[in-house]
């Protein structure tokens, strides 16, 4: 994606500039150490503001928004945000500043979300694999459909394949989004050609698992915004404030790909999450999740595979080919088989999408697991180095 290479860009520029910073701070007074910080922390809330902004801005686009390349953006910002994260906390940092207050409870809250986060992750995941299945349904439509002459052997053909898309689409989120009618695949994995499918899920082999049945997306994300307080007086512009928002986008993350993507158990997932309403750098947050929860409240009510902007089209059309099927007489009409060209072209471009976007994507929420799975031993480490030097000495 191109938004990929402009964010390791601002990444990498955003890392240099404070790793520069922290090599100063050795010749600096307490005052410069501290005017230091407050520009790192005011340009981290800024970077935060204007990613957001900009995916806010594809809201204008209905094509764009909440898409399989608009999630991929979403986590190419979440990640640059994760990783300024870290050079604002851990760089150069003693760790005795780690581990006093209020950061002594804060960070050990966002190390349990992280916990949290990981259960999300293999949730999403199988309902990218259920995605898969449903695009495979899609796929016999197709062949079925996509003839020049269509006769009742075709129809009926895609009749069938139809019925079983749509029972999937429409399930309540009790399994995931799956039904009778769509395998459960384990995350990270395909089914198809078993040997190259072997080859290919063996990376993800620590990522695979189903969840439990009692599992619930909705429960597990109010979980982890429960307890989701702003800072408050002093600490409000001091290194508090870079962990709440941290925490904030990493719950506003997972919190939007349940919501995109077949999740088990997702009712009342749109009352389970307050963005913070009165900070600049949450302002664009706040709109998207607005925007999201009223898309959701739409849905929800007669449940749906999620807000992905590929399975809402393909609903519309598989809806109005079935239609067609259940009236179809050989030999229909010219008019109406322009009509079914035109359904089936359509579909035909959503299924592309998904073949070059669903993998990715998987991808990419695989290294959002192993990034904080990453960030949390690493803010273990320094926790544990403050711990030893701060034994007394026999």
């Amino acid at each position: 994606m191109p938004a990929t290479t402009e964010n390791n860009h601002n990444q990498g520029s955003f890392l240099g500039r404070i790793s520069i910073r922290r090599n100063q701070v050795m010749s600096m007074s307490m005052d410069g150490i501290h005017n230091t910080e407050c520009e790192e922390m005011e340009l981290f809330q800024r970077h935060v503001a204007e990613r957001f902004a900009e995916l806010l801005s594809c809201t204008d686009e209905p094509e764009a928004f909440m898409s399989i390349g608009w999630l991929r953006k979403l986590l190419d910002e979440f990640l640059c945000c994760e990783a300024e994260f870290k050079a604002v906390i851990l760089m150069g940092r003693d760790p005795f500043q780690i581990a006093k207050p209020p950061l002594d409870k804060l960070l050990p809250e966002l190390l349990d979300r992280i916990i949290k986060s990981l259960d999300v992750c293999n949730a999403v995941s199988l309902g990218i694999d259920s995605l898969r299945n449903i695009q495979r349904l899609a796929e016999i439509v197709l062949s079925a459909l996509d003839q020049t002459l269509i006769g009742d052997g075709q129809v009926r053909r895609a009749k069938k394949a139809l019925s079983t898309l749509l029972s999937a689409m429409l399930h309540e989120d009790k399994d995931g989004g799956i039904t009778k009618g769509t395998e459960r695949n384990r995350s990270f994995g395909r089914r198809g050609n078993k040997d190259k499918d072997r080859s290919a899920a063996a990376p993800f082999r620590s990522l695979s698992w189903t969840m439990p049945k009692n599992w619930s997306a909705a429960k597990q994300i109010h979980a982890m915004s429960s307890n989701l307080a702003a800072p408050r007086g002093n600490e409000s512009s001091g290194l508090a404030l870079p962990v709440f928002i941290m925490n904030t986008v990493l719950v506003f993350i997972l919190w939007t790909l349940v919501a995109a993507l077949p999740c088990q158990e997702r009712s009342g997932l749109g009352t389970h999450f307050q963005m913070p309403r009165n900070l600049s750098w949450a302002q664009p947050i706040t709109a998207l999740q607005e925007r999201i929860s009223e898309e959701w409240k739409k849905k929800e009510k007669k449940g749906t595979v999620g807000l992905l902007e590929e399975m809402q089209k393909m609903e519309k059309i598989a809806q109005w080919l079935l239609d067609f099927a259940d009236s179809f007489q050989f030999p229909a009409e010219a008019d109406k088989l322009e009509e079914v060209k035109a359904q089936v072209e359509e579909l035909a471009d959503i299924c592309r999408k998904m073949e070059e976007g669903l993998e990715p994507l998987q991808l990419q929420i695989r290294e959002v697991f192993h990034r904080v799975v990453r960030t949390r031993t690493e803010f273990l480490h320094v926790l544990d180095q403050a711990a030893k030097l701060n034994i007394p000495t026999s």
